[in-house]
């Protein structure tokens, strides 16, 4: 799934830190990448832990002491593997989003995605329903909106532009 958790991901980012300057580009790598690592093992390990989630946090937090700009870039990255155990409902799978405090095991889990195939079609639906309306408020049909924002991972809504 793409659409779903970069949708969830931009928006409720959007919403909550109502920040300007946000990178988004990070924010949306963070939010693929349990899904993309995980898969590779079989199922739902490491990466859908809480503790990962938190490690990482505390490791930007960490090696960015003293080094806002280089925070402000790495911080979407855990806040995104945040939002992904949110969207990805990987709470319901107690044994692993909470390792290795219930033991060191993950049993087999598979990735909680893969367990609600027939839903994921119609959370797909939403999700690219969700980035049309987010990419025509922030006008990326347009090549060179669309080429600023991969270059600075920062979503301008069209009503600013007024104010360039």
């Amino acid at each position: 799934m793409l659409f779903w958790f970069i949708a969830t991901a931009v928006l409720s980012v959007r919403y909550v830190f109502q920040d300007p300057k946000f990178d988004y580009r990070f924010l949306i790598v963070g939010a693929l990448l349990p899904d993309a690592v995980d898969v590779f093992f079989g199922g739902a390990r490491v990466l859908h832990t809480l503790v990962f989630s938190v490690g990482l946090m505390v490791v930007v937090m960490l090696f960015t002491r003293g080094k806002r700009a280089t925070r402000r870039q790495y911080l979407p990255l855990a806040i995104g593997t945040f939002v992904h155990l949110v969207f990805d409902g990987a709470f319901t799978k107690t044994k692993v989003f909470w390792w290795p405090f219930g033991g060191f095991s993950f049993d087999g889990a598979s990735l909680p995605v893969a367990d609600r195939m027939t839903l994921n079609i119609l959370l797909e639906l939403i999700g690219l329903v969700l980035l049309v309306r987010l990419a025509r408020q922030h006008g990326l049909g347009d090549a060179a909106r669309r080429k600023a924002f991969f270059q600075t991972g920062v979503l301008v809504p069209l009503d600013a532009r007024a104010g360039e």
